[in-house]
This record gives structure tokens, sequence and C-alpha cells, in this order.
């Protein structure tokens, strides 16, 4: 009996273990479909996560120009800005020796009073400023890219400009076609305006004082001139009269170094008399005072 009884448990025990192992298949089976379930709704999920993140609904990448990020014109206006006028840059200008850029207009204007930047204040040039400054057309073409209507606006101002004024209004310059040539073509840098070979001195008028007690003369704002070496005492006599609006009975006197300096003395003749003690920085340095009788 205790054999039977031992055998017919057994039997159970056998098939429960079975039926367990073949359960357990049957679960590491539904565990791996639903692992792979798992891993395709992630790949959904990340999908959908992508096309979140580049702002689209269906989950594909965005093209290039989708993703340019808009930049407000006000973060690039204080590099488009003129600091003379506080306006827009119109044919830009850039001083070769500081790098600082204006609109041409200012900038001429500028150096009319002086010959410093007027941002950084560093001497351009001593006596011809203008020689050193030249057009940016690349930093122009962005700001009429950037500033809507700009260059539109600018170009009816101007021809209203002449217009009123019954002036012919000037063409817009055509770059020549460039001619092909054997070896290495020259690169030519031509400053804004050109200075005639004949105006082939520099003077600086220095103001010595006015020899009155009711005179209330101002010096010359604009203190250095390029004239001809055939330019005699009398030549600058006038134009000291002129620019300073002096009264017939004022005398004026010219003085280099210690010399009283006579009408008909040329300034050619002046610099090769005195030499260079008259000569500074390149300058012919002539001193003038004036003389105004009591009335």
């Amino acid at each position: 009996g205790a054999p039977s009884c031992s055998g017919s448990r057994s039997l159970p025990f056998e098939f429960e273990r079975s039926r367990s192992e073949s359960s357990g298949d049957e679960d590491d089976e539904d565990d791996e479909e639903e692992e792979e379930e798992e891993e395709e709704m992630e790949e959904e999920e990340l999908e959908g996560d992508s096309g979140v993140r580049f702002g689209t609904d269906d989950g594909e990448l965005d093209s290039d120009e989708d993703r340019e990020r808009m930049i407000n014109l006000t973060e690039l206006t204080p590099y488009i800005l003129c600091s003379i006028c506080k306006g827009y840059f119109i044919d830009a200008t850039t001083i070769t020796e500081c790098l600082h850029t204006f609109c041409k207009s200012c900038i001429v204007r500028h150096f009319y009073y002086s010959n410093r930047c007027p941002k950084c204040n560093i001497v351009v040039h001593q006596t011809q400023p203008l020689y050193n400054i030249r057009l940016d057309r690349q930093l122009q073409d962005i700001v009429y890219k950037l500033v809507v209507n700009l260059e539109e606006r600018e170009k009816k101002q101007m021809h209203d400009f002449y217009k009123e004024r019954g002036l012919e209004v000037p063409k817009p310059a055509v770059p020549q076609p460039v001619s092909a040539s054997r070896g290495r073509p020259r690169k030519v840098l031509g400053s804004v305006f050109r200075i005639p070979p004949e105006l082939d001195f520099s003077i600086l008028l220095e103001f010595i004082g006015v020899l009155s007690s009711c005179a209330s003369l101002q010096p010359l704002e604009k203190k250095f001139v390029r004239v001809s070496g055939e330019a005699t005492i009398g030549h600058v006599e006038k134009f000291l009269r002129r620019k300073m609006d002096l009264d017939p009975a004022c005398q004026v006197d010219i003085i280099c170094g210690d010399h009283l300096l006579e009408h008909y003395q040329t300034l050619r003749e002046i610099r090769q008399v005195i030499g260079e003690s008259a000569v500074q920085d390149g300058l012919l340095v002539l001193h003038y005072g004036l003389v105004v009788s009591p009335l």
C-alpha cells in the first residue's frame, strides 16, 4: 500500500510541475511580447517628442529655414547707427586709422572743423583727414537689407532735393568691367576726395592775439590750410580778412619764427630761407596777429 500511495502522489506532482513549466514558458513569451510593445511605444514617444521639440505635428524634422532664429532689429541697432546724427548709416564711410564708421556727409562735415575721430578722438591725419576715409559698401548693403524701405526713402529724398533746386539728379555709379590683362591685377585704393597737385603746401595758421583794448575777435576755427607754394603772404592776409570778416582799418601781421613777413614773399621762398625751423610735422607754421586801431 505504501508504494502505491507514494506512486499515486508522484503523478499529480509531476503533472503540476510540467504544467508550471509550460505556463512559465508562456509567461516568458508574454513578457517578451510586452517588452517589444513597450519598446515600440517608447520609440513612438521619442518620435513624438522630436516633433514637438522642433515645432512639427507629424514628427518630421524642420528645414534649415524653420530652424533660423528671428532677431529683433533693436539688437542690431547699435551696430548700424551713426554716432554723429544718431540715424542709420547712409553712404557708410569708415576711418582707416581706427575703423569707426559714420555717414559720409556726417564725417566730412565733422572733418571741416576737426582732424580727430568723433568716437575715439585719435588724430586721423594732421592736415587732410579726408585722405583716410573709405566707403564701406558691404556694410551699407547690410543696412539697406535690415531696415525696410530705407534705401527707397533715401533715394526719394535725394531726388526731391535736386528737383527743388533745379539741379540734375546724379546717376548712380555703375561698376566698370575689369579688362583681362596679364600678370597680377593691381589693387588701387582711391580716396573720397582728390586734391589737385598744385596745392603742394600745407600751412598751420596760429593765432597770437589782438592788440586792442576793445576788440573781441575770434581766431579761425579751421587753422589747417593747403595752398600752392607760389601763394604770397598777401594771399594769406586776404584769406584771413575774408574768413574773419575784418575791418579794412584792422592791420594783420604775419610772422614765421622771428621774422615779420612781407606781402610779396611766397611760401616756397619763406621755407627755403627760414629752413626747417619754420616747419612742424610737415607744416609751414605761420603766426598771425591783429592790430585794431581804436575808434
